[in-house]
């Protein structure tokens, strides 16, 4: 009996697991703050004029790292450059674990292009940190201070083994 269960255990740790936690979010809303204001979240400040998009998602394996974001529209809503991406050309998209709390991690993702239409897409595997507790997906330009311009909204979780 002894050497059953013994063989069960060995099995079942070869075995993928089968507790993945899966978070997806089903919106990318753009930053909506007045030009020139701050509205910063996980302690990231946010872009100096409202952006909007069209469409957008994200997903991450919290497990394996595995991920991908896609947003349509991404442009600027205020000042001369309204309806542009303006000067950004890539974005990047950071998890943000245990925003406002002492274990707060910014895991940022490789850069994406970002087209004149403000389209952008990328498929990409992080370090997910241990503790990934109400995680955040941001959208965020790696120049100019690296500021948040666009929002992961609706998140679900699920766990999930095939990713």
């Amino acid at each position: 009996m002894k050497l059953v269960a013994s063989l069960m255990l060995i099995a079942a740790s070869a075995l993928p697991s089968f507790a993945d936690t899966v978070v997806r979010w089903q919106k990318i809303e753009g930053v909506i703050t007045a030009p020139n204001v701050d509205n910063p979240v996980a302690a990231i400040s946010s872009g100096t004029l409202p952006w909007t998009t069209r469409n957008g998602n994200a997903r991450i394996n919290l497990t394996t790292g595995l991920g991908e974001f896609g947003v349509q529209g991404l442009v600027l809503n205020g000042g001369n450059a309204t309806g542009t991406t303006g000067p950004i050309t890539s974005v990047v998209g950071p998890l943000v674990c245990n925003p406002g709390e002492d274990g707060q991690a910014i895991v940022d993702t490789p850069a994406a292009a970002l087209n004149p239409a403000g389209d952008a897409e990328l498929s990409f595997q992080v370090n997910v940190p241990r503790t990934c507790a109400n995680p955040l997906f941001l959208i965020r330009i790696p120049q100019f201070g690296r500021r948040w311009i666009a929002t992961g909204a609706l998140r679900t979780t699920r766990s999930n083994s095939d990713y």
